[in-house]
């Protein structure tokens, strides 16, 4: 797939002397969605910010659709929509005619049928006429994507979608989101929610302290760094586990009633066989098993772990 969003040694410094971002480079594919994920300051917001055209960037080149953002600012920014962290939004104004400025704000011709689609789109048609200050926290993160769509931007950065929207609402934009990527929109997400990431991202970038540290397939990372536990429940329980077991590396469960055994799943033997007879051999009375496999939230972490 081309790439929509093209960034290179991007470089954000401020006069303080903060290096909020350090010579980052990153294609985004057209019609993907991308999840960007990092902890508090590691400069997501900035990147994000840069390429929309918002912070001016110290050096480095970033071009959207084949416009740089900084020589051929409108033409670049008129391909992008911007659903921000912090709801800002006229709270006496009415949902339908919210949209419709923002059309007006990048020079699009009135069109009440379009911005009828978009609100449909997002379960806000019936609350058309209804003044934002009436609405839910929701369903203003909802007219929110409805202004950044106004125009039909080809790119779609939402910073934090689901911040203050709880459980079903965020689901329901997961479902909004996946919809505009079937009608070729390119998505980039920042988010807290790593189940967000996990749950509909075609790729994942990691960025800390300014740098990306990875962008890779999701699927092919959850592959290449995933792990597995497998438990094993204990008739009696453990204080410590047995000198014999030692190789093993094994983990205490909550009140020493398991072992748990981390395994590499791409590797030609686990160890669990041999580990079940030595089990056995310490005098240890099995009840159960279970596994589970790593987590994105788990490779995330470990990432930064590594960074530390």
């Amino acid at each position: 797939m081309p790439s929509i969003v093209s960034i290179r040694n991007l470089t954000k410094t401020y006069k303080s002397g903060f290096g909020a971002l350090q010579s980052v480079n990153l294609e985004i594919e057209e019609g993907e969605i991308l999840a960007l994920l990092g902890p508090n300051g590691a400069g997501k917001t900035t990147l994000i910010s840069a390429i929309c055209g918002i912070v001016q960037p110290t050096s480095g080149s970033v071009s959207v659709g084949g416009h740089d953002v900084v020589r051929d600012f409108r033409a670049a920014r008129d391909l992008i929509g911007l659903v921000p962290q912090e709801i800002t939004l006229e709270p006496f104004e009415k949902v339908f005619n919210a949209v419709s400025f923002s059309r007006g704000l990048f020079g699009k011709a009135p069109d009440p049928a379009y911005v009828e689609r978009v609100l449909r789109q997002l379960s806000l048609w019936d609350k058309r006429d209804s003044k934002i200050v009436a609405l839910s926290g929701g369903m203003k993160r909802r007219v929110l994507i409805a202004k950044a769509l106004a125009h039909a931007p080809r790119v779609l950065f939402l910073d934090e979608p689901s911040a203050g929207v709880d459980v079903e609402l965020r689901k329901d934009m997961w479902s909004v989101v996946a919809d505009l990527k079937a009608q070729g929109v390119t998505i980039i997400l920042t988010t807290h929610y790593i189940e967000e990431a996990e749950a509909i991202a075609d790729r994942v970038g990691v960025i800390n302290k300014g740098e990306i540290l990875l962008v890779e397939d999701k699927a092919a990372l959850m592959r290449r760094m995933g792990q597995k536990q497998l438990q094993v429940d204990l008739a009696e329980p453990l204080l410590v586990v047995p000198e014999a077991l030692a190789n093993y590396a094994l983990e205490l469960g909550p009140e020493g009633r398991s072992v748990i055994f981390t395994y590499d799943t791409k590797s030609e033997r686990t160890g669990i066989v041999t580990l079940l007879t030595d089990l056995r051999s310490a005098g240890l009375q099995m009840t159960d098993l279970s596994t589970r496999q790593s987590s994105l939230e788990d490779i995330f972490v470990g990432l930064l772990k590594e960074e530390l």
